[in-house]
């Protein structure tokens, strides 16, 4: 298992700009809903952007594909990033893009895998998503399957314990599928989050639990 925040492809430029429209649908979906979380999605779509556009082995054809690799967001109050993303790439009508948070939406404030394509894990409560992606990987382990799984955290989200249980487990069960990235903007709902509860020194912690890390900047 390792975090790491993904090395970007040769096609640099085509990324930026798919990724400059995605900005744009996200703060339109978020201004027409009236609420919503701007800031955290805005600073995950480069990775988001990344993995949808040039990583994950994934047919929107055939959402529930077994042999497909797995995405969670565990920071599921940035859904916005994760729906313009499954849009763009044809898991349903970008239409529904404008329906975010309407009671009958299939887009909700946190990401439902009851009633969005393409969504492989609920979520919302932080931290239990890197659980369930936890889980998740060691399902595969399990049944011989070859598919990836990655989970993104925010930088506040490292201050919940379930996270460093979640990392100990991966190292006990030895998840070498498992990729964690992890959305290092400096921010929490209500300040800096090194003021709050600093969770530095991030890359020498999951170290410490047995991760293998990489730091990178998209973009």
């Amino acid at each position: 298992m390792s975090v790491c925040a993904v090395q970007p492809d040769l096609r640099l430029e085509e990324l930026r700009r798919t990724a400059l429209g995605l900005r744009r649908d996200i703060l339109t979906m978020i201004g027409k809903a009236g609420s919503g979380h701007p800031g955290g999605s805005l600073s995950a779509i480069d990775m988001i952007a990344y993995l949808y556009f040039r990583r994950l082995r994934i047919d929107p054809e055939r959402p529930r594909w077994p042999d497909r690799d797995r995405f969670v967001l565990s920071k599921g109050h940035c859904s916005p990033a994760w729906y313009a993303a499954l849009a763009a790439r044809g898991y349903f009508p970008r239409k529904w893009l404008w329906t975010l948070r309407d009671i009958d939406s299939p887009l909700q404030g946190h990401p439902d895998m009851t009633k969005c394509p393409g969504i492989d894990m609920t979520t919302g409560s932080l931290g239990q998503g890197f659980s369930c992606a936890v889980g998740i990987a060691l399902a595969a382990k399990h049944l011989g399957r070859a598919y990836r799984t990655y989970v993104m955290l925010s930088d506040a989200e490292l201050q919940e314990g379930v996270v460093w249980e979640a990392a100990m487990a991966a190292r006990q069960f030895r998840l070498d599928g498992l990729i964690g990235l992890i959305d290092d903007n400096g921010l929490q709902t209500d300040g800096r989050t090194a003021g709050i509860m600093d969770p530095a020194p991030v890359a020498e912690k999951f170290r410490a639990f047995g991760w293998q890390v990489t730091r990178a900047i998209l973009f």
